[in-house]
Parts: C-alpha cells; sequence; structure tokens
C-alpha cells in the first residue's frame, strides 16, 4: 500500500464522488454569484462580504484538490471478496462492551469515510487497529484516556 492510497468503501467512493460533483458544479456556480453580488456594493478593500465569498471559494478550492487527489488514489474493497471469518475493511462487528454488558456495532471503513454518529471507525483507529484481523469470539483490549477497555468480538458480517 502506497502513502498516498486511500481505502474505501464502494459507499464511501460514491460519497466522495457525489460530494466533489456538488462542489463542482452546483456550489461553484453559487459561490460565484455570491462573490459578483458583493463585487457589485463597490469598495473591495471594506467589503466584509466579498472577503468572506473569497474565504469560502479558497477552502472549497481547496476541498476539491483534495478529493481529486483522494479518488486519484482510491483502492475500493471488494466487499463481495470478503469473508466473515475475520474482520476486515468494509466489515461490520459486533461487540460486547465487557464492562457495561453492552453490544454497539462498528462498521470498519478508511479513514477518508470514517464517521462515529454512524457507528463507522477507521481501521488506522486505536480500536480498528485492534479488530482488524480477528475473528469471533477474541477479547480485543483498547488503551483509551479512562484506561484499557476490553470488548469481545460476537459477531462479523460482510455487508
Amino acid at each position: 500500500m502506497s502513502a498516498d492510497e486511500v481505502i474505501l468503501t464502494k459507499e464511501g467512493l460514491d460519497k466522495l464522488q457525489a460530494e466533489l460533483d456538488d462542489l463542482k458544479y452546483v456550489k461553484r456556480k453559487e459561490l460565484a454569484a455570491r462573490i459578483k453580488l458583493a463585487i457589485s456594493y463597490g469598495d473591495l478593500k471594506e467589503n466584509s462580504e466579498y472577503h468572506s465569498a473569497k474565504d469560502d471559494q479558497a477552502f472549497m478550492e481547496t476541498r476539491i484538490l483534495v478529493l481529486e487527489k483522494m479518488l486519484r488514489h482510491a483502492r475500493v474493497v471488494d466487499e463481495s471478496s470478503l469473508d466473515s471469518s475475520k474482520v476486515r475493511v468494509g466489515s461490520t462487528v459486533v461487540l460486547n462492551d465487557i464492562e457495561f454488558a453492552e453490544k454497539i456495532a462498528y462498521r470498519i471503513v478508511g479513514p477518508a469515510e470514517a464517521d462515529v454518529n454512524e457507528n463507522k471507525i477507521s481501521y488506522e483507529s486505536p480500536l480498528g487497529k485492534e479488530l482488524i484481523g480477528r475473528q469471533v469470539g477474541e477479547i480485543i483490549v483498547v488503551e483509551a484516556p479512562v484506561g484499557a477497555v476490553k470488548y469481545e468480538l460476537l459477531e462479523i458480517k460482510v455487508d
């Protein structure tokens, strides 16, 4: 794996492509209209709307470049070839927090599509690193700020 390689699920690839398309074909036009309107107010030196729009434009163009690079270097995980015997990128795992006896499910994804609010964790995260290659029944110990957290791997699903 090269340093630039970005590992994605098919869902993650589609999401990044949709964001890129939205930025390039919708948001750029909207921002151009904002800049044009701000210019019409005159005196660009003290025109806060113009400067705000230009800052937004710089941020957006940077995001476009980042997305294009990520998509150029993307390696999509072939989820059809995954099996449920070991945790891999693309797997969904069901864990039991041993201390609190709580079950939680996470999908293991690449860093670019990780979103804790959607229970998608990166294979590069502390928990993700511990899970990769593990099998059902194993105990996973993750160092956290509150101390070691122990999980039992209950199930591995391939979506």
